[in-house]
């Protein structure tokens, strides 16, 4: 049984939307930062990113304290409003290659403790603690976790009605994508959502692992601490995006490596050999078409690996992903890649990016191999979780990818 609840959220007054929402901080450039933040005095970049105001960085938990600090200004400007009932929020996004739609709401921290939200990443505990800090302080979370799960037709339709009327917002952004948010806040529907989705025994965490483990966090320190503890508290949920499986779109990360740790060019492949089987492609840029094959990019030509299976055991879900297999065969013996996170040997490209970005970076001599793999799918994502496996971080690149700002989650 998952709980999936209505919230009152602080949303931007509609005339302020589209100038409110931004893309995540990490997805600007220096200069497109600059310019939100000079030229645009409703970005939500000026929440979190504070020190502008007075023209310095800051850090730390004064940066929290003055992160807090903006969000209430922008709340007593009234550019941020808040709900007088509690709402699911149907956030739909509109892009060139199509359209995804899914519903923003609270989900509890008991189903994540419980593992009725099912997870497939490892988390990372220093992240867990400074993020869980974060919350604590500044009272709010304006990120919702990416939860999915099975396509419903009874949601489906309840959404797409709601659709056929006008948004309460409805913008265009520069990368051409159209931003739309519908609310259902009548008591009929909202019962009907929470329904069937209590109905369901299990959903998954398909972006923001770490969101949802600090606000777990953050509910156990706040239980602890309040003896009139109901478990109707805001801290004991969290935001999130919930969208169905087939409106979730998964691409691959291509790994990029520095050097060949020490190996030549023929030593390199003759390792590869024992695993792969191995055929130079040349000038063609080859993209793998089937699970356990790979693409490799080496002193200026294109190479398909093909994993030799008589050589290879699957002993669980884990063991025929495609990025643990690069990782176990490839990445950790023979470039001596052993912490996929931190070690700066390695990067990151992901899906959405071609292979001519690949091609492009090390024919540039800042790397020295590039590796890609067909993305995983959300059978074998589900797999794994279900498994309490952990897949290797990196291993999907998940859409889509939301706009802060837009509904505003208060403890």
């Amino acid at each position: 049984m998952t709980k999936i609840l209505p919230f009152k959220a602080v949303r931007p007054a509609p005339a302020y939307a589209g100038l409110v929402a931004s893309r995540s901080y990490e997805n600007y450039s220096e200069a497109e930062l600059r310019a939100q933040l000079e030229y645009n005095p409703y970005s939500f970049l000026h929440i979190i990113n504070p020190g502008y105001k007075f023209q310095h960085e800051i850090g730390g938990e004064k940066r929290f304290g003055m992160v807090k600090n903006r969000y209430l200004e922008f709340k007593e400007e009234h550019i941020f409003i808040q709900d007088e009932s509690p709402s699911y929020y149907i956030y739909k996004i509109q892009t060139r290659e199509g359209s995804c739609c899914g519903i923003i709401a609270a989900a509890s921290v008991e189903d994540y403790e419980q593992n009725v939200i099912k997870k497939h990443e490892d988390t990372i505990a220093h992240r867990e603690e400074l993020f869980k800090e974060y919350l604590k302080v500044v009272g709010f979370n304006t990120e919702p976790v990416l939860l999915t799960y099975p396509d419903d037709p009874i949601i489906n339709q309840l959404l797409d009605e709601r659709m056929h009327t006008r948004p309460e917002y409805e913008f265009a952004t520069a990368n051409k994508e159209i931003h739309s948010l519908w609310l259902i806040d009548d008591p009929q529907n909202i019962q009907k959502i929470q329904e069937q989705f209590a109905q369901m025994e299990k959903i998954y965490i398909a972006d923001g692992h770490h969101r949802s483990s600090s606000s777990w966090l953050l509910a156990k320190e706040s239980k602890n601490s309040n003896p009139n503890h109901t478990g109707k508290e805001a801290y004991n949920f969290f935001m999130s995006y919930l969208i169905s499986e087939s409106n979730l779109k998964i691409f691959e990360f291509s790994r990029l490596i520095k050097d060949l740790n020490g190996h030549t060019k023929e030593e390199f492949l003759i390792k590869l050999d024992e695993w792969f089987r191995i055929e130079n492609r040349g000038y063609e840029v080859y993209k793998p078409s089937k699970k356990h094959h790979f693409n490799m990019y080496l002193d200026g030509e294109f190479y398909s690996l093909y994993l030799r299976k008589t050589n290879y055991e699957f002993t669980d879900s884990l063991s025929e992903l495609d990025s643990y297999i690069l990782y176990e065969k490839i990445l950790k013996p023979v470039l001596g890649i052993r912490d996929l996170r931190y070690d700066n040997r390695i990067e990151y490209v992901h899906g959405r990016n071609d292979l001519i970005e690949l091609k492009t970076r090390v024919d540039s001599g800042e790397f020295e191999v590039g590796f890609g793999m067909l993305p995983a799918g959300i059978e074998e994502i589900k797999q794994i979780a279900d498994e309490n496996l952990t897949m290797p971080p990196k291993s999907t690149y998940i859409e889509p990818k939301l706009r802060s700002g837009l509904t505003i989650y208060e403890f």
